[in-house]
């Protein structure tokens, strides 16, 4: 497994443990500095006698290149900072499949929704639900009711001494 780190830094390591032990640190003592195993150390030793000091130069990693380029990267984070209806969405809520097919139009790159949500949480963002509000709310009524019934049934409980909507006398 890859250690972590730039690949200068982890580059500088190799050097340094090739250094150390050319100044005659042991393989397990410059191990154990660099908290690494010793059988790396070796590998680097080995290395660098083969071919020299280009033996021990950073390698490309290994995988899957990245579909979106880092400029594109930073398109997409701007478009998350859009409304989705400027964008030609129904309604005003960012859902990854709708952030796949956004990409899919703009570049012909087709990303899963499933990565597109692991890629999100990689960069901070948090999936987002808006509060759901009945068809039927009615803001007028709700601060009638809050103004009139709700003081009066308020009062009733408080005179009766007993506790209103789970609160003891005293917080009413």
């Amino acid at each position: 497994m890859r250690s972590i780190g730039t690949p200068a830094a982890l580059e500088w390591r190799r050097r340094l443990a090739v250094a150390r032990v050319g100044e005659g640190y042991s393989i397990v003592e410059v191990a154990d500095f660099l908290d690494v195993d010793p059988r790396s150390v070796r590998r680097w030793l080995a290395a660098f006698r083969q071919d020299g000091a280009s033996g021990l130069q950073a390698q490309a990693v290994p995988g899957r290149p990245r579909k979106l380029s880092t400029s594109q990267e930073k398109i997409v984070r701007h478009w998350l900072a859009d409304c989705p209806t400027h964008h030609g969405f129904a309604t005003a809520l960012w859902t990854a499949p709708r952030l796949a097919q956004l990409i899919e139009q703009e570049w012909d790159i087709h990303v899963h929704p499933d990565y597109l949500t692991t890629w999100l949480r990689q960069r901070g963002y948090t999936p987002q639900k808006p509060r759901r509000v009945a068809r039927e709310h009615n803001d007028a009524a709700v601060a009638r009711w809050l103004a009139q019934d709700w003081p009066r049934i308020k009062k009733k409980h408080a005179a009766a001494g007993r506790a209103c909507c789970g609160w003891t006398k005293a917080g009413c």
